[in-house]
């Protein structure tokens, strides 16, 4: 008990994953060789920005982090601590691959377990032919399934995460967007309740990003963004609608090859109207492969209760302190008191969030 009490808390974390892997076998194995080779390759950013070696749009993008993580400090409210003040190369384009599977006539997310983040709706695996033997397994076993590779994962301040090179791959707010929205993880998180932690760590994201042009007074900067949420906005709507056919579906007692044909049917007109919305731009990754219900769960996890978190940020006059601390309420009930106080936020919510500088700037592209 002495050498549990006086270890320190990494190697507490990593004991306990090990234990963990004697009664749940290889996929915590995977996770514990996955997570220590991204931590064996970090280096300070501090002094990377002074390496001659290092290209400059990288020393670029490095110095837009610290930046950045300043602002997370002192204008968000978010954890200073060691996270994001290391770099580490993974010499690929995603850190992990997540795993999303629902049954067949069902739009709920399969849930998985773990010993620190709780109970989630996607597992996930630092090799991608790993994720998609578990994607295998799954439609084996009658689920429907859907595999993407993200760019970056959260330790919930556990470790001292690390800036990836994956997560340096997009435009400037992309990577500012990343870095707030995995820090918001560290501020707040409930455990078994993956829709209220992603929808929270959005609305931080976009409010982040937008305090983050305002701050350097790029009004165009913001429409740019809240034009391209707006999109976002208007896909989750769609889906919505969609979704709420394929429930009402599920619910019919018909047989099983006339379930399938109508639910195949619903899915290519869904595929067709997303091809129609964003014609002449790229489609979200996730709706690229074939849809089906696991493909619409990563939408609902981090877009279903946004507009919960808009309308406390509204009413809150985007102060964070103010707004972290309703937040922590919700947090504090039980997990149906949440749900139905979420749903009540949800139809108070006036989309605030779009109306100030885009109606300013209409002809700007998404």
């Amino acid at each position: 008990m002495l050498l549990w009490v006086t270890m320190p808390r990494d190697l507490k974390l990593i004991c306990l994953l090990l234990f963990c892997m004697s009664l749940q076998g290889c996929y915590y194995l995977q996770a514990v060789r996955g997570h220590m080779d991204l931590m064996g390759r970090t280096r300070p950013i501090a002094e990377l920005v002074d390496d001659p070696q290092l290209s400059a749009d990288t020393r670029n993008k490095l110095e837009l982090v610290r930046e950045a993580r300043r602002f997370s400090v002192d204008r968000l409210l978010l954890a200073d601590n060691n996270s994001y003040q290391n770099y580490a190369d993974l010499e690929r384009d995603y850190v992990v691959w997540n795993v999303f599977a629902a049954k067949e006539f069902a739009l709920v997310a399969r849930q998985w377990c773990f010993p620190v983040a709780g109970c989630v709706g996607y597992r996930g695996y630092f090799h991608e032919q790993d994720a998609v033997q578990q994607a295998r397994r799954l439609r084996k076993s009658g689920y429907d399934v859907a595999v993407g590779g993200v760019t970056a994962y959260s330790t919930l301040g556990r470790f001292a995460d690390p800036v990836l090179n994956t997560m340096l791959a997009g435009a400037r707010d992309e990577i500012v967007s990343t870095l707030f929205h995995e820090l918001a993880h560290q501020r707040i998180y409930v455990k078994g309740d993956t829709g209220f932690n992603e929808s929270f760590a959005s609305a931080v994201e976009e409010a982040g990003v937008i305090a983050w042009f305002e701050a350097q007074g790029d009004t165009e900067g913001i429409c740019r963004y809240q034009q391209r949420q707006a999109q976002r906005d208007q896909l989750q709507n769609l889906v919505a609608d969609y979704r709420k056919r394929l429930a009402e579906l599920y619910e019919q007692s018909i047989p099983v090859d006339k379930k399938r044909e109508a639910k195949a049917a619903i899915f290519a007109e869904l595929g067709a109207a997303i091809k129609t919305m964003y014609a002449g731009n790229a489609v979200p990754g996730w709706f690229r492969d074939p849809i089906n219900n696991a493909t619409l769960i990563p939408l609902a996890l981090y877009r279903d209760n946004l507009p919960a978190f808009r309308e406390i940020l509204g009413q809150c006059q985007y102060d964070f302190a103010c707004f972290y601390g309703r937040v922590e309420d919700l947090a504090e009930l039980s997990s149906l008191q949440r749900q139905v106080s979420l749903i009540r936020l949800v139809e108070l919510s006036a989309q605030r969030v779009f109306v100030e500088y885009c109606s300013v700037r209409s002809d700007l592209d998404p």
